[in-house]
């Protein structure tokens, strides 16, 4: 089993890696036509903490270049360059990189609540995109980037960096083939024991001198800086982020491609601030369970106040719970651990043990290679916008429950909650001005 999944896999990332070099000129939106041998012009737009790693990972590949970099802080901005060798042109303001007629893409990694404006503006400019996850922090944003996606005909990926791992090729092959049986229960967790001070506290101050802090803001409410917030520490304050969308959508993407589900039907969240006491205004513990039309729960927990392992295989980051066998995957390797008959059933073990060991490599590393070869075929991505924006949905409608504390029905068709019209309410919000979504 390890030699054919593997066999298989290797043949189509050695086909994706080389198909840069073998397309023909395209035209690239409004941009000029790309010839097949021309190096993709990149602008990145954020450049902090993920930004300079998907730096790294796009600077793997020989076929692009990176001209433009952008930051509505300097020092960090300028830290960015310097690995450029300072050769890239720097921008404050995101409008201005994206004014350029000689970009071909950009890669979108600012924080959360700045994702919809940056992406569908880039669509308009006839750029392709690379955005990080989570896609959204509202559905209607995400919806209104997949439109925007599909209207001006861009390849949208969505930086769920799995769906580019062979490894978890193999792992969609072994239970789509009905090789552990049927999945009834899926697990993921957030484990990092930040008691008792967490993110810490920090008292309201004048931004630093290099930070556009009312730039950072952008849609989100005026209000004083923190150091508690910038740099990368907005994870923690609902605002701008979500450590449920922030871990858990990598996870919930994973499941639902594992199994093949579109959606949940239902959602129920519960979680607070029970021990660490710090400037978030998210919980430090929560945990939330989603149900699934084909009969199956998907659970993601966020425990940031205990660390310690929850699964039996060393390193796993998912199980994936079969009637006959349980599933557990890491980064390096697939084990599936048999399971035996229980309460009036043979307790004979109704498979043989498992265990893949995946082959080398980084997959975002391999992400990037897959966006760059979707700019030069027009096909679809691995994480094309609607499949990140339905594990986005994942995310941000548990959030929801959390915040009403119900269980809450999903009409995946109309993305509506239908059991409490108020939540509805929570979908989206409304932007300060000047930012709008209006006009796609």
């Amino acid at each position: 089993m390890k030699e054919s999944f593997s066999r298989r896999t290797f043949v189509k990332v050695g086909t994706t890696a080389t198909a840069a070099f073998a397309m023909p000129a395209i035209s690239v939106g409004s941009q000029k036509v790309l010839g097949a041998n021309e190096r993709i012009r990149l602008g990145f737009i954020g450049v902090a903490n993920r930004g300079q790693q998907l730096m790294d990972a796009f600077l793997q590949h020989s076929d692009c270049e990176i001209v433009a970099l952008c930051d509505v802080d300097k020092e960090i901005l300028a830290k960015a360059n310097s690995r450029l060798e300072g050769k890239a042109d720097c921008y404050e303001d995101f409008r201005k990189l994206l004014d350029r007629t000689d970009i071909h893409a950009v890669v979108i990694a600012t924080p959360d609540h700045w994702h919809a404006i940056q992406t569908i503006m880039a669509c308009k400019s006839g750029k392709d995109v690379y955005v990080e996850k989570p896609l959204s922090i509202t559905v209607v944003e995400g919806r209104k980037m997949v439109e925007a996606a599909r209207k001006y005909n861009r390849i949208v990926q969505v930086g769920l960096h799995r769906r580019s791992s062979p490894l978890y090729m193999q792992l969609v092959q072994l239970v789509q083939e009905g090789k552990v049986g049927k999945i009834t229960v899926s697990r993921a967790y957030r484990l990092s024991n930040m008691a008792p001070t967490g993110i810490g506290h920090a008292p309201p101050t004048e931004p630093p001198p290099h930070l556009n802090w009312d730039l950072w803001l952008g849609p989100r409410p005026l209000r004083p800086f923190q150091a508690t917030i910038h740099p990368y520490k907005f994870r923690w304050w609902d605002l701008y982020s979500s450590q449920m969308a922030n871990w858990g959508v990598h996870y919930l993407d994973a499941m639902r491609w594992v199994t093949g589900d579109l959606a949940p039907s239902s959602v129920c969240a519960m979680g607070g601030r029970f021990a660490v006491d710090d400037d978030r205004t998210i919980p430090d513990t929560m945990e939330a369970v989603f149900e699934f039309p084909a009969g199956r729960l998907a659970i993601f927990g966020q425990y940031e106040a205990s660390g310690n392992p929850i699964f039996p295989v060393p390193r796993a980051e998912l199980e994936l719970r079969g009637t006959i066998g349980t599933v557990y995957i890491g980064s390096r390797t697939i084990e599936v651990i048999p399971e035996r008959g229980g309460q009036f059933q043979d307790p004979a073990p109704r498979m043989e043990p498992i265990k893949i060991e995946g082959p080398p490599g980084d997959p975002t590393v391999l992400h990037a290679r897959n966006f760059l070869d979707c700019i030069r075929s027009r096909e679809k991505p691995n994480c094309d916008v609607e499949e990140g924006h339905r594990s986005t949905t994942c995310s941000l409608i548990a959030n929801i429950s959390l915040m009403l504390r119900a269980r809450l029905d999903w009409d995946p068709v109309n993305e509506r909650f239908t059991n409490m019209p108020e939540a509805n309410n929570l979908l989206h919000y409304e932007y300060r001005k000047p930012w709008s979504l209006e006009d796609i």
